[in-house]
């Protein structure tokens, strides 16, 4: 029995299974960093408007107390209030 025989072929074979793996492999990787890169530039947009909808929020939640502030102290008490009906 020779080595061929024993490791299952000739070493050409082996290297030629070997570089279509590594090819393989390398493809596998080249699309995973486009992959991630595409994650990171996806996640940083969403940051960036995750903080502007927060601050947009502030500022109407801010607006809506300016509002109701204003509307106690012109009418007083909502209890006082007339139904528009009458």
């Amino acid at each position: 029995m020779g080595a061929e025989d024993r490791a299952g072929g000739s070493i050409e074979d082996r290297l030629a299974s070997l570089a279509q793996r590594l090819d393989e492999v390398e493809t596998q990787l080249a699309f995973q960093d486009d992959l991630h890169r595409r994650l990171d530039e996806t996640v940083a947009r969403q940051d960036r408007e995750i903080l502007e909808l927060k601050r947009q929020l502030r500022a109407l939640a801010e607006r809506m107390a300016e509002l109701r502030d204003a509307g106690a102290a012109a009418t007083g008490s909502p209890a006082d209030e007339v139904p528009p009906h009458y």
